[in-house]
């Protein structure tokens, strides 16, 4: 699933995606990578990076190179968690929509923050609607395209029936291949709209599933969460924050303003600003103690009580909580399983 443009550097571990959907389109994306720099380093995958400029110049090419279909719909339509696949059973066991909508919440973590996707309700309506996105240019409409249909895909896949009463909105105005929006989409599309979303009845996002699957399902969860525990930031506000954390553990256990202060930040701001990367200062929180738990339990030699103290928990008691709550088991019984 692509990403909006902004100015961060992005994650690229959808590089596979992009390479599937220009196979589809019948052209080679290898020359575009090689003339515009870009590393393909399929064994460090979960370290590459790309910038945003670049990002819009490949899409740009890849949507020039394809002479049969319009290549963003094709990204989105190929798109698949293959770096993650727990994601993949997180979505095909889920008991409804409104559940598996956690999953934006691990892509704006995973590959761009400004993908940002939230639930929208009014009356017997509701949206699936991608926050901001003011003014739309060019290279911005063929992003939003691809995420569209990616998001179509996947609803499809968890409730085929939806789309009859499905349709979607974008802002920007009809480009000159507008035709082609309905005979990909199969749905109602509307251009020049307030939003860019993906408008379905609002009962359905509570409705029963039938791939649904309680106990895979929350296996699935524990072990995303675990995997993106393990996977700090690496731009942004929040890989300072987590940084600093890192360096400093015992600031896990100190106030918010304690932190803002070692950030050279009015906590309000800090606030604010974490809130616009999509993520909040308790969820940072939870993610850094998590990691170095989970690094910690590896070390035979450390008590549970030092580990407690070392990641800012009050006490022994807290920190066992803690974890139930973010591994589905204890710190000891965790511990446990990695040693056999």
């Amino acid at each position: 699933m692509p990403a909006p443009l902004h100015s961060d550097p992005i994650p690229f571990i959808t590089l596979p995606n992009w390479v599937k959907a220009a196979t589809v389109c019948g052209f080679n994306i290898e020359p575009i990578f090689a003339r515009l720099g870009i590393q393909t380093d399929l064994l460090h995958l979960e370290d590459a990076t790309i910038s945003a400029p670049v990002l819009g110049q490949v899409m740009e090419a890849c949507v020039a190179a394809s002479r049969t279909q319009h290549f963003p719909f094709v990204l989105g339509e190929t798109f698949a968690f293959d770096y993650l696949p727990d994601i993949g059973t997180f979505l095909a066991t889920a008991p409804t929509l409104r559940d598996a909508t956690r999953v934006f919440e691990w892509v704006r973590e995973l590959i761009n923050p400004m993908i940002d996707i939230r639930i929208e309700e009014s009356g017997d309506r509701a949206a699936l609607t991608l926050a901001g996105q003011g003014t739309v240019t060019g290279q911005d409409r063929y992003f939003v395209e691809s995420l569209f249909a990616a998001v179509v895909k996947f609803g499809r896949m968890l409730a085929s029936e939806v789309e009859a009463e499905a349709r979607l909105q974008f802002r920007y105005a009809p480009p000159p291949y507008a035709a082609a929006y309905e005979a990909y989409f199969r749905i109602p599309v509307r251009f020049g709209e307030p939003r860019n979303a993906l408008e379905i009845p609002r009962a359905r996002l509570d409705a029963p599933l039938e791939g649904g699957f309680a106990k895979l399902h929350a296996q699935a969860r524990v072990r995303v969460e675990q995997r993106l525990a393990e996977m700090p930031r690496r731009t942004g506000l929040i890989a300072l924050l987590e940084s600093r954390f890192e360096d400093r553990p015992r600031l896990l256990g100190e106030s918010l303003k304690t932190v803002a202060a070692h950030l050279c930040l009015h906590p309000r701001t800090l606030q604010r600003r974490l809130r616009d990367e999509g993520e909040t200062y308790a969820g940072v929180v939870d993610r850094v103690r998590y990691r170095l738990a989970l690094r910690a339990l590896q070390q035979a030699d450390i008590d549970l009580e030092t580990l407690s103290e070392q990641i800012g928990f009050s006490d022994r008691r807290s920190f066992t909580r803690a974890f139930k709550r973010w591994a589905g088991v204890s710190p000891s019984s965790f511990r446990q399983r990695r040693e056999l």
